[in-house]
């Protein structure tokens, strides 16, 4: 049986750097954990608190930081396109690097690109990943999480039925990847993926060009297999 991953620890200075936030905020939100839901420390780096870091983004992805709420996008047309860097700021977060944190880190969370440009060279090649700004203006006012406007939808939508039996060679997302697992949601699926819970998938068999992973029906069975509790849809 392959043994766990060992979880990325992150303190409160990485963590309010990376949510554009102070330390003494993350301290805060740590002391109110028993009302607010933060994620509990897993060890310490002498009087550092330490938490998993896949864990406290997934918390601060599935809420909406009142900064977010209360931001005004600058205006641009709704045709512009946008990269990670500039689409993070767009959105109001400090950290260049938050939106290319949810796609990395929390598949299906964040819209899936408008455009990728392929640059680099072909020993080394890279995707500039490209938003336009209504899509981003419309991820904005309906983005999973508290906080929500009203009208928005309310809960994940369902995850579609994925059988069993079908090509095992098919390539299926992370959508019908949490669904074939038994996951409730993509959430579920991208926060068990980043803590190692599900080492079979930790290499994918594809990519797609926007950066999405891929795997193959039959990995997911053998997953699906070698996870406790487990029940697949037939």
């Amino acid at each position: 049986m392959a043994s766990r991953r060992e979880p990325r620890l992150a303190d409160a200075a990485e963590i309010a750097a990376e949510q554009g936030l102070s330390p003494a905020r993350i301290s805060g939100l740590y002391a109110k954990r028993a009302e607010n839901g933060f994620p509990e420390i897993v060890s310490k780096r002498g009087r550092a608190r330490l938490w998993d870091h896949a864990e406290v983004s997934q918390w601060f992805a599935d809420r909406s930081p009142a900064r977010l709420r209360a931001h005004t996008p600058p205006s641009r047309a709704p045709q512009d396109l946008l990269n990670a860097a500039d689409a993070s700021r767009f959105l109001g977060y400090k950290n260049p690097n938050q939106v290319t944190t949810f796609v990395r880190d929390h598949p299906g969370y964040f819209p899936e690109p408008d455009a990728v440009e392929e640059l680099g060279t072909e020993e080394r090649p890279y995707r500039r990943l490209m938003w336009r700004v209504q899509t981003l203006l419309d991820w904005m006012a309906t983005r999973p999480g508290r906080g929500r406007r009203a009208g928005a939808q309310r809960g994940a939508p369902p995850l579609p039925d994925v059988p069993v039996d079908g090509d095992p060679d098919e390539l299926l997302g992370v959508t019908a990847a949490a669904s074939l697992l038994g996951y409730k949601s993509v959430n579920s699926f991208s926060s068990s993926l980043s803590q190692g819970n599900l080492p079979l998938l930790q290499t994918p068999d594809a990519v797609t060009e926007s950066g999405r992973r891929q795997w193959t029906r039959r990995r997911l069975l053998q997953q699906a297999a070698d996870r406790p509790g487990t029940r697949t849809k037939q």
